[in-house]
């Protein structure tokens, strides 16, 4: 039986891969907010992912055969802000720090084990190029982006220098039914549902015009996992390849809930408190050389999100 370790095994795609690898019989240990439990019960102790000791500790006494590390510090622009030095405090402990504690512990204590992080787009930061690959010269903007970028680094620090196999995601925006409620994804949907249920009578966002390179969640785990099981580590770009804008999306949502948007859709300048780059990737070399594909289009997806909102109304 392979084992698994999930590090932000609570977020949405920690729960997506959980579900995506139990279904594939492997025993797992999902680490979340201090807690680290297994899937047999022979875990269920305080871990703090921020201290080396107790991540070697973990590491030398479960051996697993592979890391995957989604645990992140990701400040919203909706959020209130922060300053700068607790951001970078929060974001460095979380977004590199603690992924050099495990690197150092398989390193150290488990060296055949297979580590996959999960990088973001945000290491681009304003691109000069409209499609990013592989290639694309990183240039974060964001505290979010240059801790995330640190860590994608680390990793291959450890690949080249130790001979791991450390792999980095760079993920584009993914969907599903278990964001946030802070993601635009989630607020257009979960509202456009509540107002054909008489629950909410309107929904307020920010730049209609603001374009997004949005795919289907459980493929991104799908990639994850072809990643971390492919013949030699990369680091690959996960997504569509296709930008859509925020009044694409919230049209198609109310015309396949047979709902007149204009009637509850309010555009308000000012909510977001920070313009983002559009960055669209281009997932050729992953499509290439691991077979991975997208099984949903925009509309697909769409659809298969505001069928799992209604059944979570119906719960």
């Amino acid at each position: 039986m392979r084992i698994a370790i999930i590090v932000g095994y609570q977020g949405q795609d920690g729960c997506l891969l959980y579900d995506f690898l139990l279904r594939k019989g492997y025993l797992l240990i999902g680490i979340g907010r201090g807690i680290a439990e297994s899937t047999d019960g022979s875990w269920n102790k305080v871990i703090d992912i921020e201290i080396y000791e107790e991540v070697e500790s973990l590491v030398q006494s479960v051996q697993p055969d592979e890391i995957y590390y989604l645990a992140g510090f990701h400040h919203s622009s909706e959020d209130p802000p922060l300053g700068d030095l607790e951001l970078l405090q929060n974001s460095y402990a979380v977004n590199v720090f603690s992924v050099v504690n495990f690197l150092e512990a398989i390193m150290k204590r488990c060296p055949k084990a297979r580590f996959f992080y999960a990088a973001t787009s945000h290491v681009f930061g304003r691109p000069d190029c409209e499609i990013q690959d592989e290639t694309t010269p990183f240039l974060p903007n964001t505290i979010y982006g240059i801790t995330k970028l640190d860590g994608l680094l680390i990793c291959r620090y450890y690949r080249d220098r130790y001979s791991l196999f450390a792999v980095s995601g760079i993920l584009y925006n993914h969907e599903s039914h278990l964001r946030n409620e802070r993601f635009i994804s989630k607020k257009i949907i979960q509202g456009a549902v509540n107002i054909k249920h008489g629950k909410q009578n309107k929904i307020v966002l920010g730049n209609p015009d603001a374009e997004v390179d949005w795919g289907f969640a459980p493929d991104y785990i799908e990639a994850m996992h072809m990643m971390i099981n492919a013949e030699k580590p990369d680091d690959y770009i996960i997504a569509t390849g296709r930008k859509h804008s925020v009044s694409e999306f919230v049209e198609i949502v109310f015309r396949l809930l047979n709902i007149d948007w204009k009637r509850y859709v309010k555009y308000k300048s000012g909510i977001v408190s920070r313009t983002n780059s559009v960055l669209i990737g281009d997932s050729a070399k992953i499509k290439r050389e691991l077979g991975w594909q997208p099984s949903l289009s925009f509309e697909e997806m769409i659809l298969t999100l505001i069928n799992q909102e209604l059944n979570l109304l119906d719960e």
